[in-house]
């Protein structure tokens, strides 16, 4: 497998779910009692030796029922949007001395706990500085999508609520679907009804 050391996974949960209603999205409890963002985080734990946490400025990893060790960046405007929080994480990843060496980054959604382990070892595995991979279910595009650091200047530069999906599309030669027999992929959850979905399949 590609060296662990040369994709740094990030995960996304500075979002304010309003989809979701009043509660916390993030420390809503799965059926096997695990709350949505510490389960999303421990399958990325499992997958990248490098893994940073987008909070929201302020926010601790504990109050959300995360590790205190958690490596965290926080965002000062999250509000504005996934945009504008995408920016601020690859800024910091960019200027970070320890990740000098690393030629992919791995975005991932913090509401999305049930993608498999060995989906994320093969993108992993297939990332590269000049490409940009994400995975797909039966035609549907899912997450996480890998950036090569040929792009981080360009994600760097997001604000606002759109996503990364312009930069895919500037580069759409560089862009690489890859099917996987992975639901997880595609699940994410955005309403309190998505979490009847989640429970022995968690693997």
């Amino acid at each position: 497998m590609k060296d662990a050391g040369l994709v740094v996974a990030i995960v996304l949960a500075a979002g304010f779910s309003r989809r979701f209603g009043a509660a916390d999205k993030r420390l809503a409890p799965l059926p096997d009692g695990r709350p949505c963002l510490a389960a999303s985080v421990e399958r990325a734990g499992e997958a990248f030796s490098l893994l940073r946490v987008v909070l929201r400025q302020g926010e601790e990893p504990v109050a959300l029922a995360l590790s205190r060790e958690t490596p965290v960046i926080n965002v000062r405007h999250a509000q504005r949007g996934l945009g504008t929080s995408i920016g601020e994480a690859i800024t910091a990843l960019d200027r970070a001395d320890a990740l000098t060496n690393v030629e992919a980054v791995a975005i991932l959604l913090g509401d999305m706990p049930s993608i498999r382990l060995e989906t994320l070892h093969t993108l992993q595995r297939h990332a590269t500085r000049s490409s940009i991979l994400r995975p797909s279910y039966r035609g549907q595009p899912g997450h996480p999508v890998l950036f090569g650091r040929d792009f981080w200047p360009e994600l760097a530069a997001l604000d606002g609520d759109s996503g990364a999906n312009g930069v895919i599309q500037r580069h759409i030669e560089r862009y690489r679907v890859m099917p996987v027999d992975d639901a997880g992929v595609c699940r994410d959850v955005d309403t309190r009804e998505d979490l009847l979905g989640y429970g022995a399949g968690l693997d």
